[in-house]
């Protein structure tokens, strides 16, 4: 398939676009806003407050020649309210946006007995609520100034498979797949696209503080990981770029797992006493 465009751009290419990307100053988010930078896209990254990791990204943004700012705020504060004074900062900054990524979450669980309203209701409110009521904001901005935006979520495996005691987080990441497709059904006619990319198991300040630190998890998680990787998180921002570009036009309402097949296999790690009989 080419991938060279009439016009002689590819269709990868993100020139000309901008977009706000949530709890982009680390990890996942940070991997999505270099590779929309290194794309051509203009970006508005989005944390908790300036720090070293913040000022780090948006130079690693600025390196590819684009525009980059910083927007500082909480987003558990969820609600229409929150995301309409997000946008106008936003808007103030890039006039033109048309690209929103959602990645910005947490995971807060204890053992499911264990269990306080509040860790709960702070997930949801960062993992379902920001996303909705910003989704919202933006889709009618631009509707109403005839934008063809596009909409990317940043889910997770656990969205389709669960964990023991992620119980707060695995439900808030099946809604965020059940919200794509939704999303879809309700944006695709004003010309707005929407999809989430999941990933399995990346390496990011989060993850890497168990899988550096202990020998014997990463291996288990390498055994039950198909192609053997637990890749750092560039692999969500390759994908992110697609998911956003021309490239991925006639895609609406879809969930890419990002997971080195982990979420293909029916039964890993089978137990070596059980190889001979079950093989």
């Amino acid at each position: 398939m080419s991938t060279s465009s009439s016009s002689g751009r590819s269709p990868f290419s993100l020139a000309g676009h901008a977009a706000f990307v949530t709890g982009s100053t680390q990890g996942v988010g940070a991997a999505i806003a270099e590779a929309l930078a290194r794309a051509g896209a203009d970006v508005c990254l989005h944390g908790l407050q300036e720090d070293e990791r913040a000022a780090a990204t948006l130079a690693a943004c600025r390196s590819h020649g684009v525009r980059a700012e910083l927007i500082t705020a909480d987003l558990t504060a969820a609600g229409d309210t929150m995301a309409a004074a997000l946008l106008e900062q936003v808007l103030k900054r890039f006039p033109d946006v048309d690209l929103l990524v959602n990645n910005a979450g947490t995971y807060m669980d204890v053992p499911f007995l264990e269990m306080p309203a509040e860790r709960y209701f702070k997930t949801l409110r960062l993992n379902v609520d920001a996303p909705f009521f910003l989704t919202q904001a933006f889709a009618r901005h631009w509707v109403a100034a005839g934008t063809a935006g596009r909409v990317l979520m940043t889910g997770s495996i656990n969205g389709f498979l669960a964990e023991p005691d992620h119980v707060a987080y695995d439900a808030s990441k099946g809604a965020i797949a059940a919200m794509v497709r939704s999303l879809c059904v309700s944006l695709a006619p004003h010309n707005i696209r929407v999809n989430s990319l999941a990933p399995g198991l990346v390496h990011t300040p989060l993850t890497g503080a168990v899988l550096d630190s202990d020998a014997d998890v990463a291996a288990w998680m390498r055994l039950h990981t198909p192609n053997g990787q637990l890749p750092d998180a560039r692999v969500c921002g390759d994908t992110a770029v697609f998911l956003l570009s021309d490239a991925a036009a006639h895609i609406h309402g879809q969930t890419l797992l990002v997971d080195g097949g982990m979420s293909a296999w029916q039964q890993p790690d089978l137990p070596a006493a059980l190889r001979g009989k079950l093989a």
